[in-house]
């Protein structure tokens, strides 16, 4: 392992405008990325997972959130179509 400035994504405090559910999750791919990898030192290696295990839980969250919104397409025996709330 190299000793000196890491190529992991750092640990930073949050801005006032959270990212976006893809820039989330394109950021938790390039820390699996770097963590297959295995070539950091072992401090910013935890950094890198303890960064991933929030954005992962972040991505969740909003995943639920959407989940809760969505609504389905439903057709009746007429072959009308109505939309419906997904139960919560």
């Amino acid at each position: 392992m190299k000793a000196g400035r890491s190529s992991l994504p750092s640990v930073a405090s949050k801005t006032s405008n959270p990212p976006t559910f893809e820039t989330s999750l394109q950021e938790l791919e390039k820390i699996i990325s770097e963590l297959e990898k295995g070539d950091q030192p072992l401090e910013s290696q935890l950094k890198a997972f303890e960064k991933g295990v929030s954005l992962s839980r972040d991505c969740l969250q909003r995943l639920e959130e959407v989940e809760r919104k969505v609504q389905v397409l439903v057709q009746d025996e007429a072959g009308k179509v109505s939309r419906t709330d997904l139960p919560e």
